[in-house]
């Protein structure tokens, strides 16, 4: 029988996730930028990181951002005086921002973590994808293994798994076109808005023991 000899890459694909990433910290101002596969996972991560309790958001914002506060293991209280909200709101009390209708330059906070989404309807349209914006050099080591399984940045049989983690990681594919969209990106870009507004999330069989503030 034949044996097949796999050929060694000369370039790890991956590379061009740290350049999509540098790329993304760049124009937002933030220290450090990592990308994950969508806002959702974004705020999910961050949730867990800071091991939030009670956090008040919005009513009226997207499905996904309540789930991923239960899902860390949180509370949602409800807060309908922030309705109101454009292009980015804190997820009160803790510093994370979920910043999914805004994407300008310089765009970054200090001493937060923002929560950007590249969906195929906000300003930069890869399909899927999101970003997480910190200056927070312990948390972007933790993010970067929570991503993905718990793995390190080396070779699967030279890493030893010690953290748990998930499967949110961006791959080359939806990077490299991120960073061929960001080669004509502008300096300005308003913030967004929903089309028909936003349902209230208290309507929902899933969120009705979730107190309202």
């Amino acid at each position: 029988m034949t044996q097949i000899i796999k050929r060694k890459p000369k370039h790890n694909p991956y590379k061009i996730v740290k350049m999509f990433e540098e790329e993304i910290a760049d124009y937002t101002g933030a220290p450090y930028a990592i990308s994950v596969d969508s806002c959702t996972s974004a705020l999910f991560l961050c949730c867990k990181y800071l091991e939030v309790n009670d956090v008040i958001i919005p009513s009226k914002t997207y499905l996904s951002v309540p789930q991923s506060i239960i899902n860390s293991g949180g509370n949602v209280l409800f807060d309908p005086s922030s309705n109101d909200w454009r292009g980015i709101y804190q997820l009160k009390p803790y510093p994370i921002y979920d910043a999914a209708k805004r994407f300008t330059s310089n765009m970054y906070i200090p001493n937060t973590f923002m929560c950007l989404s590249f969906h195929i309807k906000k300003h930069l349209k890869i399909g899927k994808g999101g970003m997480i914006l910190t200056d927070n050099k312990d948390a972007v080591d933790w993010f970067k293994e929570a991503r993905y399984e718990g793995r390190s940045e080396k070779l699967y049989h030279e890493d030893d798994i010690k953290n748990i983690g998930w499967n949110m990681y961006m791959t080359p594919q939806e990077a490299s076109h991120g960073l061929s969209l960001m080669q004509n990106i502008e300096w300005s870009y308003p913030d967004l808005d929903e089309n028909n507004g936003y349902r209230d999330l208290r309507d929902f069989s899933l969120f009705k023991n979730c107190k309202t503030i």
